[in-house]
């Protein structure tokens, strides 16, 4: 894989454009494209990160969109590109939904969308999963389990359902303050049962993932009868109360 820094002029050249339109450029997509990221005044597009694209490195990739990072008006910020073959008419509906989810304080802050493109602050860091592989110190460990849960919190006291956080590997980041973020809203909504604390909780807490088997390592194995009965609770009414004794069993 390759990391490239490139200016806006080179990139209808192979293989950027099969990028920016993944998973092939074609030249009347290429020239919408061109023209959108020119009106979001994006100066220069960075290939960079852990996962690829046409041997290129790039930030994120997904069913629907591949994040690269774009220095606009000289500050790096991440960039979410809609796949050609996606099945979403737009990247539109999502910046609505992270828009909401700014209003509480949760999400990489949103700053602009075309049909075609999302951009937002770059989360600079890695996985949740990752974090953990380097932090094993129990108060450092609560405080971000205790952040998530508060964020999610917060998204189910607007309705507003991320969807993807009971299988979250690539929706919790954490960044190089120790900072976690939840992140892609793509298949986010306000119209079905908010249930994000108890998704991530799913996560965090039940299974054999690495992140469950770390927290529970660190934190020390939870009590599993009153986990659920107290995530049932939660289920029946969301109040903060439920909320608090929810988290008492998570973290105590």
């Amino acid at each position: 894989m390759k990391t490239a820094i490139v200016p806006m002029s080179q990139l209808t050249n192979e293989p950027f454009a099969s990028v920016i339109c993944y998973p092939k450029a074609t030249p009347s997509e290429m020239q919408v494209r061109i023209e959108e990221l020119q009106q979001l005044g994006v100066e220069v597009v960075e290939f960079y990160g852990k996962t690829s694209a046409h041997a290129l490195q790039v930030y994120g990739k997904g069913y629907v969109g591949i994040v690269v990072v774009a220095q606009v008006g000289g500050e790096r910020l991440a960039l979410k590109m809609q796949r050609v073959d996606s099945n979403r008419e737009s990247l539109e509906h999502e910046a609505k939904l992270l828009s909401k989810a700014n209003t509480v304080g949760v999400g990489p802050r949103f700053l602009a969308v075309t049909k075609h493109f999302l951009v937002m602050e770059l989360i600079e860091g890695g996985s949740l999963e990752d974090w953990l592989q380097t932090h094993i110190d129990k108060i450092e460990v609560k405080a971000i389990v205790e952040d998530i849960l508060e964020q999610c919190y917060r998204l189910d006291e607007i309705s507003l359902d991320h969807g993807e956080l009971s299988k979250a590997p690539k929706h919790l980041l954490v960044n190089n303050s120790d900072k976690p973020y939840i992140v892609d809203f793509e298949t986010a909504s306000t119209m079905r049962n908010a249930s994000n604390v108890t998704s991530v909780c799913q996560y965090l807490y039940q299974g054999n993932s690495e992140v469950c088997k770390v927290i529970s390592k660190v934190l020390g194995k939870r009590n599993s009868n009153e986990l659920v009965a107290a995530l049932r609770k939660y289920r029946k009414n969301r109040g903060r109360s439920n909320f608090e004794d929810l988290k008492k069993q998570c973290l105590q």
